[in-house]
């Protein structure tokens, strides 16, 4: 009764403190009468124990939860050892994360995208972003082959573009390219003589580390020998024939995201959200090729 009356008071948060204050008490004066009989009383507070722990759990669990939290559930019943229903509560548990976990979660890639090409034809054509991005590194890998390499040969220079009155022509569409020596390569511009001086230039601009010299309409151009310097100097023109394809990669993405926002009424902001993070995916995917493709040339130049 003096239990019941204890619960009584106007207060949530006051029920339950009388309710652990009141189980205290009651444990002290079973301690401090063990001595007159310890088998009877301790057999009487394990009975009134077993009756009362439910609410003395339920007690902890609302002076220790937040005001806004709903009330404890009962979640499973069982039986004591007189065949009384024991109701046993549950109490709300929250897990935190360790440092270790976050530290683990914060370096995971995000979640790719894998759009069907054929569902958005009517938007935009995945199929032609993806082959210009490949272009882009394709040009990139020609461009090496023929620029960028420790020995420089005749076809080194074929590519190599002069600027003429007719526009911009490739050297060897204007010039007879050929082997002298190991160390000399000749560019006959007879049949355009009047591009010679515009070929020298070209010539000497294109990034190769070469010193040309001109005999009439003839022009010498000595190989450079193989040196530290000649390798580092093959290595800075690779980054940067690399940052420039990364700038042509880029105007393909600006491109496609132009012609995406065109596209909105077609398909729902959802839909557009998503490709739009596809034609990102994609271009980093081919920003990550250029650079690995750069590494091993660099290895490979710097020996």
């Amino acid at each position: 009764m003096g239990l019941c009356q204890a619960l009584g008071t106007s207060s949530e948060q006051d029920k339950h403190r009388t309710v652990i204050l009141v189980l205290l008490v009651f444990w002290r004066e079973v301690i401090s009468r063990c001595s007159q009989g310890l088998s009877s009383v301790m057999a009487l507070g394990l009975k009134c124990f077993r009756l009362v722990s439910p609410a003395l759990c339920n007690s902890l669990a609302a002076l220790t939860r937040p005001v806004s939290e709903v009330p404890l559930k009962t979640v499973s019943r069982r039986q004591n050892d007189h065949g009384q229903d024991v109701a046993c509560p549950a109490v709300p548990v929250r897990h935190f994360a360790t440092k270790k976990a976050k530290a683990k979660g914060k370096g995971q890639s995000q979640t790719r995208v894998n759009l069907n090409t054929a569902l958005v034809e009517d938007i935009i054509s995945l199929e032609e972003v993806d082959e210009e991005m490949k272009s882009v590194m394709e040009a990139l890998k020609d461009n090496f082959n023929k620029t960028v390499n420790i020995r420089t040969s005749p076809g080194s220079l074929d590519h190599i573009t002069v600027v003429t009155a007719d526009g911009k022509l490739a050297l060897n569409q204007i010039g007879q390219i050929s082997m002298k020596s190991p160390q000399l390569i000749l560019v006959n511009m007879a049949s355009f003589p009047e591009c010679t001086a515009a070929a020298i230039k070209a010539i000497r601009e294109s990034g190769m580390n070469l010193n040309p010299e001109v005999e009439g309409t003839l022009i010498r151009v000595p190989i450079p020998k193989v040196t530290r310097e000649h390798r580092e100097m093959l290595v800075k023109l690779a980054k940067q024939n690399t940052n420039k394809a990364k700038d042509s990669l880029r105007k393909v993405r600006t491109n496609a995201m132009n012609k995406l926002k065109k596209s909105k009424d077609k398909a729902s902001e959802d839909t557009i959200r998503l490709i739009e993070k596809q034609i990102s995916q994609m271009a980093d995917d081919t920003v990550a090729e250029l650079d690995r493709y750069l590494a091993v040339k660099t290895k490979e130049l710097l020996g």
